[in-house]
């Protein structure tokens, strides 16, 4: 007799990346319908993900803002447009990653998800990470670094380090929204925008080796 598992390895490249599309679309349909917490009841538009499902590198942030919001994208308002701009300066383009929240409506007034709310919509994030099926995932900011690694340190505490989370090289960062409060567009030594520096470009270093190798490298430092 043939397993599950079986059967999804006979189909071929492009049946699989069919199935993952399919599935990807019902998990979204899924989430436009849910009313698992009250931040149904606020939102205008259920925020889901958005990029490249068949990419190995993911970005987690915390919840949607009222650009996303109002547009369904995940970072759009200015926090995005600076991640977007940090990635470009290592040659990683928005189109080859994915990116989403671990909620997927918006709290009022841009406050942080409360833990139940987290958990409500934790499935969603739990079947986009299974699809996807990421060699790397950027946790950006201190709600979904404590929240996925379990852990009550802060982000400045953990940021720039690499943690093996079920067998994907997982890297908490600050988040760019944090970034934005500070005007100087130099980046002193020590700065968060400096240390940002220094993460993202270990973050290509790694992405990098993925997309050559198929793995990161054997170097990278966990903990």
């Amino acid at each position: 007799m043939i397993g599950p598992n079986e059967k999804i390895l006979e189909l071929t490249p492009e049946e699989r990346a069919h199935a993952k599309n399919v599935l990807m679309n019902q998990a979204y349909k899924m989430a436009t319908t849910c009313k698992n917490c009250s931040l149904n009841l606020t939102r205008n538009q259920v925020v889901f993900g958005d990029g490249d499902i068949n990419t190995k590198l993911v970005f987690i942030g915390e919840a949607p803002g009222g650009d996303e919001d109002e547009q369904g994208v995940p970072f759009v308002g200015r926090a995005g447009q600076l991640l977007t701009k940090i990635l470009e300066q290592v040659n990683i383009k928005r189109s080859e990653i994915y990116i989403t929240n671990i909620v997927k409506c918006r709290p009022q007034n841009n406050r942080d998800p409360e833990p139940e709310e987290m958990l409500a919509c934790y499935h969603f994030l739990q079947t986009q990470i299974l699809l996807i099926d990421p060699a790397i995932i950027i946790l950006l900011g201190n709600t979904p670094a404590q929240w996925i690694l379990k852990t009550n340190e802060r982000i400045s505490k953990i940021r720039g380090k690499w943690f093996d989370w079920h067998g994907i090289a997982i890297m908490p960062i600050f988040h760019p929204s944090y970034l934005l409060r500070f005007a100087s567009p130099k980046q002193k030594e020590g700065s968060p925008k400096h240390l940002t520096w220094i993460d993202i470009q270990e973050i290509s270093r790694q992405w990098d080796s993925v997309k050559k190798t198929g793995q990161t490298t054997n170097d990278i430092k966990f903990g």
